[in-house]
């Protein structure tokens, strides 16, 4: 299993620092910080990040993973993509068991944690109410989608999208990064695979808790989506 890079290249961690400085779409804006001010009280000892949240993980990786939005009192409080919410507890511990994370969990950032080979991004970069991005918020960020895939080109092999919001967000930013999306273009569900010269992508359905509550996603099958795409991506 490859080791993570120990640096990322300078024009990802530029990009990564422009998307945390972002204020496109108002209500996004508003609800990130009014959450940021008012915290969960859980978390009231917090310095909520309060922004939008960028990647995480390699800029070399030959694998991503594309989710939906981050969390209020998760990405939104951590500043890192799946951590400190139920829904990270699913992935990255799945990403564990398939030998692609150092650790099962995710609690802040600089807890130990590090990816193998993966980089995890979104569509949309701030926290929305009722974790529901609309349409138009999800159009307007997906410049900074197009331009993270075409940093990661050169060595992405295998994309693991996660639910129907994100492969509907992903596919035409894929396009207009450069890889070749089949028209009609294909449908998203469970488990499809689709070829798209020098990519292969996954649809996974979302490590929701509405998902994982209900069994719709289980471990095992988050774990065979995941070994599937490390295996196409050479991990």
């Amino acid at each position: 299993m490859p080791r993570p890079s120990d640096s990322s290249p300078a024009p990802l961690a530029l990009l990564d620092q422009r998307i945390s400085e972002c204020r496109a779409c108002p209500r996004l804006v508003a609800w990130r910080e009014e959450v940021a001010r008012t915290k969960r009280a859980a978390f009231a000892d917090w310095t909520y990040w309060g922004r939008p949240v960028p990647g995480f993980g390699p800029a070399d990786a030959p694998l991503l993973i594309i989710g939906l939005a981050p969390a209020a009192h998760g990405a939104n409080r951590t500043g890192r993509m799946f951590t400190g919410d139920r829904s990270g507890d699913v992935l990255y511990q799945a990403l564990y068991d398939v030998g692609l994370a150092s650790q099962p969990t995710a609690e802040r950032i600089g807890d130990g944690l590090e990816l193998y080979g993966v980089r995890i991004t979104a569509p949309v970069h701030c926290a929305p109410p009722d974790n529901k991005p609309t349409p138009a918020e999800r159009d307007t960020c997906r410049s900074w989608l197009v331009e993270e895939l075409t940093l990661l080109r050169p060595t992405a092999r295998a994309a693991v999208v996660l639910g129907a919001f994100g492969w509907q967000a992903a596919l035409p930013a894929l396009a207009a990064a450069g890889w070749n999306v089949p028209r009609p273009r294909p449908a998203f569900a469970h488990g499809t695979r689709v070829g798209l010269d020098g990519l292969d992508l996954f649809g996974c359905f979302h490590v929701s808790q509405r998902n994982t509550f209900t069994g719709r996603l289980t471990p095992e099958m988050l774990r065979d989506v995941l070994r599937t795409a490390a295996e196409a991506a050479g991990l």
